[in-house]
Order: structure tokens, then C-alpha cells, then sequence
């Protein structure tokens, strides 16, 4: 599934109707995260509001988008990002509190092929070719977004870049995924966590974590928010439990 920005608004402007009509100790809280963690936020969220939490309301899209919105100062109240940079630019710009900002996880990066006809990959530039043929090469946006900039690197430090043939450069990981998912790219870069979410794809080859700097998720309450539900959420999520919920979905430790 592709998401685009404007679902942050949406979803955004969605939640504050709903916090309009609620008191601050039981309005839900608003949760940027980015579309690799769908899932994994997901049942956290689902978790969360068994008790008695109002059931946070997540937009996912690409980190670039959310950034975006946070730099541009669409409310929110707890922002994840899928890599280091794009957090230090919103602290730079005083949107976090810094006091806040921790690692929720990390992850790994996968080559992987619809699940019909993939085979196990050698990392070598004849392999890569053969998997590959006219392509294209589905992966994130390697000039702004985290999995594709990861990805560049790694490929680079294998003696892989530039491939064989087109690169499919998409607006967030998801969107890359998709493409494999309708054999519409016949091999692809994404996170291990988004294979492990796709019963079409299979992974054929995992990316040695030294290929690349460290896929680390920062999180950090938005500077100005009060809601005590997002700061509950934001203890949920680096509980046992909540970190539970993100190593089943892929996720590795932060």
C-alpha cells in the first residue's frame, strides 16, 4: 500500500476534531510514524487502548512527509523517524523536546523477489544482474528517504552501484514493497521488517549491517504538546511489552 502525504493532514485534522470534543486527559493522541512501521505501531496502538487510553491516532507515510509536516507545524503530539537525520533537522529547528529523544529500534536491509520466483541471491554484481535482467530496481528514494539513502550505501559498499538496470525510486519504502508485491520489479531493496509484514515477497539476500551507517529509529515528543495520553504511549512503546511488539514485527533492538 502507497501512502501519501495528505493522509498525515487528514488523519491530523481527524484527531484534533476528535480532541475538540474530549477533555486533555482523555483525548487521543497524534502519532507521526513511518510507513515501514504500519504494523508494529499499529498493534502497539491497538495494545495501548485495551486499557483505559484513548486509542492513539498514527498517520503513516514516508519520513520526509511527516517531517515535513512537523517542520511546517501541523499538530502532533509524538513523532517516529525512520532514520537520524531527519529527527536532527526537526530538533535543530526546535520542534522536539530534546529531553525526549530516544532510540525505539532498529532494523536490517533485505533484497527481496515476489515470493513465485525467488531464489537465493548472491551478492556479486554477475548475480545481482542475472535477478535483476531489464528491471526495474525497486527501492525507496535514495535522495531523501532513510531505507533508500541505507540502501545506496550498502549497494555501494558491496560493489553493487550503479545496477544494471533502472532504479524504481519511490516516495517511501511501502511504495517500494508494492512494486515486488505486483511483479512489477523483478527484485528489490526494503527493510526486514516490511518483508516480514508481505506474504508476497520472500527475501533473498539479507545486507551485512557493516554495508551501511546504523538503522536507528529515533522518537521524541513534539515540543509544545501536553497531551499526558502521547507521553503514556511514548512509555508504552519502550516498555517490555511495547518492544515485544516491535521484535515480532521484525524490528530489531534499538
Amino acid at each position: 500500500m502507497t501512502f501519501r502525504p495528505a493522509a498525515v493532514l487528514i488523519a491530523t485534522l481527524s484527531a484534533l476534531l476528535l480532541a475538540a470534543c474530549s477533555s486533555e486527559e482523555d483525548a487521543a493522541p497524534i502519532v507521526l510514524a513511518p510507513s515501514s512501521m504500519q504494523e508494529a505501531i499499529g498493534e502497539a496502538a491497538d495494545a495501548f487502548a485495551r486499557g483505559v487510553h484513548a486509542h492513539p491516532v498514527v498517520s503513516f507515510a514516508g519520513t520526509p512527509a511527516l517531517a515535513r509536516q512537523v517542520l511546517a507545524g501541523s499538530p502532533a503530539d509524538l513523532f517516529i523517524s525512520a532514520d537520524e537525520e531527519w529527527m536532527d533537522r526537526i530538533e535543530a529547528a526546535g520542534k522536539i523536546d530534546t529531553t525526549s529523544r530516544v532510540d525505539l529500534a532498529g532494523n536490517r536491509l533485505v533484497l527481496v523477489e515476489p515470493i513465485v520466483r525467488a531464489e537465493t541471491l548472491v551478492l556479486d554484481r554477475t548475480s545481482v544482474a542475472r535477478a535483476l535482467g531489464s528491471g526495474p530496481f525497486a527501492m525507496a528514494d535514495p535522495a531523501s528517504v532513510p531505507a533508500g539513502r541505507y540502501g545506496k550505501a550498502a549497494l555501494e559498499h558491496l560493489g553493487l552501484w550503479p545496477l544494471s538496470a533502472p532504479v524504481s525510486a519511490s516516495e517511501n519504502v511501502r511504495a517500494a514493497l508494492a512494486l515486488i508485491e505486483r511483479e512489477q520489479a523483478p527484485l528489490g531493496l526494503v527493510y526486514a521488517s516490511d518483508a516480514h509484514a508481505s506474504a508476497k515477497v520472500a527475501v533473498v539476500a539479507s545486507l551485512p549491517p557493516e554495508s551501511h551507517a546504523p538503522i536507528r529509529y529515533p522518537m521524541a515528543l513534539i515540543a509544545g504538546s501536553t497531551n499526558p495520553a502521547a507521553r503514556e504511549f511514548y512509555a508504552f512503546l519502550r516498555s517490555d511489552e511495547g518492544q515485544a511488539i516491535l521484535r515480532a514485527h521484525g524490528f530489531t533492538a534499538p
